[in-house]
C-alpha cells in the first residue's frame, strides 16, 4: 500500500472524469448512480441530487426493498456507492502504475460501481477477493465476474489466493457469464412495497427510474439472476421478448434461453 491515498484517484465522484453515459452531464457520479438503481426516486429540482428511493434489491445482503432516505440522519437508511475493486486493491495490484485520467476513471466507472449496506461496505474495506465474499451466497459468481471485468479492463492484475478464492466460487457456476457493463444487470427486480420514498418536505420533481421497465405482466417488472431461478419460477425455456428475458440468460444468441 505504500503512496496509497484515496486523492491518488483523483477528486471523489467527478464527473468530468473518463467517457462513460453519464460522464459531464452536470451531476456528480454518486447522484447518478443513485439516478440509476434506485427505483421511486425523488430528484431535487436541480435535477441531479437524489433526495430519497428504494433499491430493490442490495446484492452484498440480498435484502429486498432497501430504503434511502438522504435527510433523516439515518444511518441504517443510507446506501455507500461501492467500489466493487476496492480502490486500494486496485492500487496493490497494478493501478498505481496507470496514469491519472486512467485511475480517476477506474474510480468512477459505472462498471465498478453499485449501491450496497454502509456496514457491508464498511466491512469490506480494501479486501481482496481472497479474504472478503457478499454474505449474499447467489451474488458470489457476479461478484467474481465484475471484479474480472474491471481487472481486465483496467490492467490489473489478481494474486494467487485471489486467483484460488474466484476459481473455487466459479466452480460453481461454469456458465457464468462475463459480467456486463451495468453492475446491476441480472439482479433488478421492482421494489414491491408501496411506501413513501420520503418523508421530509423538498422541493422536489419526481424523477422517472430506469431500473424497472414494464414487462407484459401488468406492468411489474421481472428479472431472473441465472437460469436457476428462471427454472425455479417454471419459466425456462425463456424466450427473447418473455418477461424477464436478458442476454445473460442466452448465451448463444439464438433468441431463446435456459434450455
Amino acid at each position: 500500500m505504500t503512496g496509497y491515498d484515496r486523492n491518488q484517484f483523483g477528486t471523489e465522484w467527478d464527473d468530468a472524469v473518463g467517457g462513460f453515459s453519464y460522464s459531464r452531464n452536470g451531476c456528480d457520479t454518486r447522484n447518478d448512480l443513485l439516478a440509476r438503481d434506485l427505483q421511486r426516486e425523488v430528484v431535487e429540482s436541480n435535477g441531479c441530487v437524489v433526495d430519497s428511493g428504494v433499491l430493490a434489491y442490495d446484492p452484498y445482503s440480498g435484502d429486498r426493498n432497501y430504503y434511502f432516505d438522504k435527510h433523516d440522519n439515518d444511518y441504517a437508511t443510507d446506501l455507500d456507492a461501492e467500489h466493487i475493486v476496492a480502490l486500494g486493491n486496485a492500487w496493490v495490484t497494478g493501478a498505481q502504475q496507470l496514469s491519472a485520467a486512467q485511475r480517476a476513471a477506474l474510480a468512477n466507472d459505472p462498471t465498478n460501481l453499485m449501491l450496497v449496506n454502509p456496514s457491508l461496505n464498511r466491512q469490506k474495506g480494501d479486501a481482496d477477493f481472497a479474504t472478503w465474499l457478499p454474505p449474499n451466497k447467489q451474488f458470489r459468481c457476479s461478484y467474481a465476474a465484475r471484479q474480472i471485468r474491471v481487472k481486465a479492463q483496467y490492467h490489473l492484475w489478481v494474486t494467487a489466493p485471489e486467483r484460488a478464492a474466484m476459481e473455487r466460487v466459479l466452480v460453481t457456476c461454469p456458465g457464468e457469464p462475463l459480467a456486463q457493463p451495468d453492475p446491476q444487470d441480472g439482479h433488478q427486480v421492482s421494489a414491491d412495497v408501496d411506501r413513501p420514498a420520503s418523508t421530509t418536505p423538498q422541493p422536489v420533481q419526481q424523477a422517472t427510474s430506469g431500473a424497472a421497465q414494464p414487462s407484459g405482466n401488468g406492468g411489474a417488472a421481472v428479472s431472473y439472476e441465472n437460469c436457476d431461478a428462471v427454472r425455479a419460477a417454471g419459466a425456462a425455456p425463456i424466450h427473447r421478448g418473455d418477461p424477464g428475458y436478458g442476454s445473460h440468460l442466452d448465451r448463444d444468441g439464438d433468441g431463446s434461453g435456459c434450455e
